[in-house]
C-alpha cells in the first residue's frame, strides 16, 4: 500500500461518494486508474464496503444504551456462544471484547416503540453465559464528521 493508497482510503473514507473522476482529481490519477486502485483496495480486504448514515428519525428516533457485560467465565465455548448468539440480535449495533471489569461492551439501540426494560429482560440476559449486566443510557451522541 502506498501514499496513493492511503490517501483514496483517507478520501473514502469521509466522503464514500466519491466518483472515480472526482477520486482521481484529488489523487493525480486518471479515473480509471483511480476505479482500478479502489478495486485492488476492496479485492485487498481494506475497503469492507460502504454504508449510508440514517438520521435518528429515519432509524425510528432509537435510545442508545451501553451494556457492560459480565460472563460466567471466559473460556472459549462461553464467549464463543455468546458472540454467536449476540450477532444474531438487531438492537446491538458494536459489541467489544474489553479489558478490565467488564468482558463486554455492548451498544444497543432502543427504536421509540419498544423498551429496554423488554430487550433487557427477553434478549441480553437470555444470551449464553450472562452473569451480569451493567447499563448506562445516554444523554445525548454528538456526531462525527464523517
Amino acid at each position: 500500500m502506498d501514499r496513493i493508497d492511503r490517501k483514496i482510503l483517507e478520501l473514502l473514507a469521509t466522503h464514500s461518494r466519491l466518483t472515480g473522476e472526482q477520486l482521481g482529481e484529488r489523487v493525480g490519477l486518471s479515473p480509471s486508474a483511480a476505479h482500478r486502485r479502489v478495486k485492488a483496495l476492496e479485492e485487498a480486504g481494506a475497503i469492507l464496503g460502504y454504508r449510508a448514515r440514517l438520521s435518528r428519525a429515519a432509524r425510528g428516533n432509537p435510545s442508545t444504551v451501553f451494556v457492560q457485560v459480565t460472563l460466567t467465565d471466559q473460556r472459549q465455548a462461553t464467549m464463543l456462544a455468546f458472540e454467536e448468539a449476540l450477532a444474531r440480535t438487531h438492537q446491538v449495533t458494536e459489541a467489544h471484547l474489553m479489558s478490565g471489569q467488564s468482558d463486554y461492551l455492548v451498544k444497543v439501540l432502543v427504536p421509540s416503540d419498544d423498551s429496554y426494560e423488554r430487550i433487557h429482560r427477553e434478549i441480553l440476559s437470555a444470551l449464553p453465559g450472562v452473569q451480569r449486566l451493567v447499563s448506562q443510557f445516554t444523554i445525548r451522541t454528538l456526531e462525527g464528521g464523517d
